[in-house]
């Protein structure tokens, strides 16, 4: 797969560039995937006193190697998170993540969110819900970008909360959301716990996406298969740990979303070329590459291909067969997927 060897023409090709390979985008969270400059903007308009990490020092220097180093990221998120006060706010968020990824050669979007981590200032998780969904529709009539929603419940709180927001997810299945995750540093909580959630959201046709198999092992992806029934895992990169389990990923189809730039930016590979996506590859893995928390990792989604490219030293048909495999993993309808398979093999040509 890799373009190691590659002899003159074939180093030529390799140079195609990465922002015009149509992509799908399925592993992005909502405030993470807030422009820097708008975060700037909406904090000083409403006298919101940013840390350094956020200001002068951004992209800030981050670790999840432990619990504090877990905080630290958290604690940020949930300073970006207050700069969202009103409807524009967060209209203008939306449809800048649609324009970036647009940019970045973007056809299709699944944009995650956490309903009740914004419901105390929109009116409840099911206007909060309401809200995202219309400016979903307006960012994608106005860029042409196919989006959809994923709603996470949060593993650090009850789970008697995820059922609730399982259960707002299901009622708004087939009008905009596709899928239910669970997300928050995966060491906390019980994944077992979860379990009802689920069922709740497997009952209405969603996908199910748990984050596992980044700051914890393969056995924690084992749990979000057998207990959660995940169609999907967020992360998973650390399967390539366990054959086996490999192995079984690859014969169910379940695909991974590979943050390559925010795996290295929490510690859990030391760099970039230590992320194992040949590893997931040359096991027969579907992978679709995402870009997390752009807002904290500096990195977005061509950049995920860009750097992986750079430090496996990819061949461009390996990029397309990624590019491929993000629609294969995707709940983007069969016309989204086929227009985009034609555009990709029409960038390798």
């Amino acid at each position: 797969m890799a373009g190691a060897g590659a002899g003159p023409a074939e180093g030529a090709e390799s140079r195609r560039e990465v922002s015009r390979l149509p992509k799908a985008h399925l592993h992005l969270h909502f405030t993470g995937s807030m422009r820097h400059g708008t975060l700037l903007e909406l904090a000083e308009r409403d006298g919101i006193v940013l840390p350094d990490s956020l200001v002068e020092d951004w992209p800030p220097l981050l670790s999840a190697a432990d619990e504090k180093g877990w905080f630290r990221f958290q604690r940020l998120y949930d300073v970006a998170r207050s700069v969202l006060r009103t409807p524009d706010d967060v209209r203008r968020l939306v449809l800048e993540a649609a324009e970036d990824d647009v940019r970045d050669g973007g056809r299709w979007l699944e944009i995650q969110v956490d309903p009740s981590g914004y419901a105390s200032r929109f009116g409840g998780i099911t206007e909060f819900t309401d809200l995202v969904l219309d400016c979903v529709r307006d960012a994608s009539e106005r860029t042409g970008l196919g989006m959809a929603v994923v709603v996470a419940a949060n593993r650090t709180r009850h789970p008697l909360d995820a059922r609730t927001l399982a259960r707002l997810a299901a009622q708004y299945a087939g009008r905009g959301v596709v899928g239910f995750g669970l997300s928050n540093d995966e060491r906390r909580g019980r994944t077992e716990d979860f379990e009802g959630a689920f069922r709740i959201a497997d009952r209405a046709g969603l996908l199910l996406v748990p984050h596992g198999g980044e700051l914890r092992g393969p056995d924690h992806v084992r749990q979000c298969l057998d207990r959660l029934g995940a169609h999907r895992l967020g992360h998973g990169v650390r399967s390539v740990e366990d054959p086996a389990l490999l192995d079984r990923i690859v014969e169910s189809g379940t695909a991974l979303e590979v943050c390559p730039v925010s795996n290295v930016s929490l510690g859990v590979y030391s760099d970039l070329t230590s992320v194992p996506l040949p590893q997931l590859l040359a096991a027969g893995a579907t992978v679709a590459l995402g870009a997390d928390d752009p807002l904290l990792f500096g990195s977005r989604l061509a950049g995920q291909y860009a750097t992986m490219r750079a430090a496996h030293d990819l061949d461009d048909a390996t990029l397309a067969r990624l590019a491929e495999m993000s629609f294969t993993a995707s709940q983007a309808p069969s016309d989204v997927v086929a227009a985009a398979r034609r555009d990709i093999a029409a960038w390798l040509a």
